[in-house]
């Protein structure tokens, strides 16, 4: 399997539903609160920030824009992060 592809798969299957998950459940601790913490506000936007940045990637990849050796790259660090 192509580097991209690989990639692709992460992003689409792990991270964004992750990402996705994640951030319900900051909308329904407000929706419950009525309210938000400065620390869950800015757990929320760099969360919206990373699903932005996973859709980019896929339209990078769908694109074509994206070379085997820059999606090797994101996908080894994305490994790495999702590990941590």
């Amino acid at each position: 399997m192509k580097p991209t592809e690989k990639l692709k798969n992460l992003v689409m299957n792990e991270l964004m539903p992750d990402l996705e998950e994640a951030i319900d459940e900051i909308f329904a601790m407000v929706e419950k609160e009525k309210m938000i913490s400065l620390a869950d506000r800015e757990e929320l936007e760099e969360m919206q920030a990373m699903h932005a940045e996973c859709r980019e990637i896929l339209i990078e990849i769908e694109s074509g824009e994206m070379e085997d050796e820059e999606a090797a790259e994101l996908l080894s660090e994305l490994v790495e992060i999702k590990s941590e």
